[in-house]
């Protein structure tokens, strides 16, 4: 039971994200006419914001404190926004979000609008989780790697999450690398139950 619950509600969640991510592809592709450029200026700046909670300890922990008020979490992305120079498609937005009460689904907004972006231009999205946030020497070489195996035109698309311990999983495609501390630790522990 407690499994279904778990199942259904991350369905929910990741169908909350792409929503949201739809609704900027939309914003994106209506404003093409008039500006060439919108959907790269776009991509770019959610990516922006994303690269600014993928660096930024206190940013990641702002935006999951649901404690927060409306008014002190959109003082505080507005002005990151405004310094970053991120345009009024991507402010809008965060402004949706945070009288949704939904700004902690961001991370999960990027990653989806990124996929959704690279599924358009015929790209390959690795999912790519690790305990801690990628530099970006070591998603060069995660990329390169990919590409070494026979996948081309590939994007990250990254998640964080505490719980593998250490190194990664990456899911391309049908295909999943499980280099995880914790599936690691996982496998000792059977192994050494077999042998008792």
């Amino acid at each position: 039971m407690a499994a279904e619950t778990i199942s259904s509600n991350a369905h929910h969640i990741g169908g909350i994200a792409e929503r949201y991510a739809l609704a900027l592809l939309s914003i994106a592709d209506d404003a093409r006419p008039t500006e060439p450029g919108a959907m790269d200026r776009i991509a770019a700046d959610i990516e922006g914001l994303y690269s600014v909670y993928r660096n930024d300890a206190d940013f990641r922990a702002f935006l999951a404190d649901p404690r927060r008020g409306a008014a002190e979490q959109q003082k505080a992305i507005f002005a990151i926004i405004e310094s970053s120079g991120i345009g009024d498609e991507v402010r809008k937005l965060m402004g949706v979000m945070i009288a949704n009460r939904r700004l902690s689904q961001f991370p999960a907004v990027a990653a989806a609008f990124g996929a959704k972006l690279a599924e358009r231009r015929g790209q390959q999205v690795a999912q790519v989780t690790t305990a801690f946030p990628l530099t970006d020497t070591q998603r060069a070489q995660i990329v390169a790697r990919l590409t070494e195996g026979g996948f081309s035109g590939v994007k990250l698309a990254e998640t964080v999450d505490n719980a593998i311990l250490g190194g990664l999983i990456v899911r391309i495609g049908s295909r999943l690398y499980d280099n995880s501390l914790k599936s690691k630790l996982q496998r000792l522990q059977y192994a050494m139950k077999g042998a008792a």
